[in-house]
């Protein structure tokens, strides 16, 4: 099996999950600046409306795919129900210079599920099957080679992993990420990693190369490792962890100031505007404040003045300030 850039990393891998309206051009910048993980992964993007859209909703989309070369190895995520356009999706994603291609099983937005994309997929195995093989197929008419992977869950109102793990790992993806819940779990039980565990056991029973890693409540490096200890995965994905703390794949960063956080809080900012703020609206930005600024007296205030603001110009002010008249460090 081909592996691409999969198989030139050292084990185990710890990746940045693919989250919408989180894992943006500007935050992964971040992230790559101040703890850059082994493999970074684009928010998940419609196929559907990369082609389908109008030319200004196609544009909006392709802003979503734009990478610095810092973020290598970069995956590029997509979703739909359509192999055809997963995979003209592939051979897009190889046209941009992106190192891999996933397909996203896993996600439980019911405006993805009435695609019959995302979770759906669990429930339609045959078409999951052509999903992937169709992004294999995109991939081999670039005339280039990009290692395909999947992400999902352990089943949509139970776990299924016996039946729906052989199944993905006959269409050979190069590599598969696990979240420990099913569908209907959501995030509203813990991840039971003994179902990553398993799913080794599966995946070494079968003799597949394909890579297994992990997904849910991974809390830190450390917690990962351990999680890969237990279950012999071959590594970690993180996802909430990643939020007010662009240092988290940093293994030497312990600890970080108040005055670095808010520091990085206002180039986060800046680069946000800069690259998207005529796009997306300048809200999506402040769901960071909530993670950016918490756990110190002042905290609170703070972050209602920063809700509050309406541009970058203004987020700078406010900090500024801050730091100017209190005594954090």
């Amino acid at each position: 099996m081909y592996q691409g850039f999969w198989g030139k990393l050292k084990k185990p891998f710890f990746v940045l999950a693919p989250m919408a309206d989180v894992t943006d051009p500007a935050f992964r910048r971040i992230i790559t600046t101040y703890g850059k993980p082994d493999v970074t992964w684009t928010e998940f993007v419609s196929a559907d409306g990369l082609f389908l859209a109008d030319k200004e909703g196609q544009e909006k989309i392709k802003r979503d795919l734009e990478y610095s070369e810092a973020e290598r190895p970069i995956v590029a995520q997509f979703f739909t129900s359509d192999p055809e356009m997963m995979k003209k999706a592939a051979k897009y994603a190889v046209e941009c210079g992106f190192d891999g291609f996933d397909i996203n099983m896993g996600c439980p937005d019911k405006s993805i599920e009435k695609q019959k994309a995302g979770a759906a997929l669990m429930k339609n195995p045959q078409l999951a099957q052509e999903l992937i093989r169709a992004a294999k197929d995109g991939v081999m008419e670039s005339g280039k080679d990009i290692p395909v992977s999947v992400k999902t869950r352990i089943g949509y109102n139970k776990n299924e992993l016996e039946e729906w793990l052989p199944i993905l790992l006959e269409a050979e993806p190069v590599a598969l990420t696990l979240h420990a819940r099913t569908r209907k779990q959501m995030s509203k039980v813990p991840a039971d990693w003994s179902h990553i565990k398993r799913a080794v056991e599966i995946r070494d029973q079968l003799k597949s190369e394909t890579f297994i890693l992990g997904n849910g409540d991974a809390l830190d490096l450390e917690d990962a490792q351990k999680k890969v200890d237990e279950t012999g995965c071959d590594g970690v994905m993180l996802g909430r962890a990643i939020f007010g703390n662009p240092w988290l794949f940093d293994n030497n960063k312990k600890e970080v100031s108040i005055t670095e956080r808010l520091t990085v809080l206002v180039e986060h900012t800046k680069l946000y505007e800069k690259l998207l703020g005529d796009v997306k609206s300048f809200n999506v930005m402040k769901k960071h404040y909530k993670a950016y600024v918490s756990g110190w007296d002042g905290a609170k205030e703070l972050r209602i003045k920063l809700m509050n603001a309406r541009d970058a110009g203004e987020v700078e002010g406010i900090v500024h300030s801050y730091l100017e008249n209190s005594s954090v460090v």
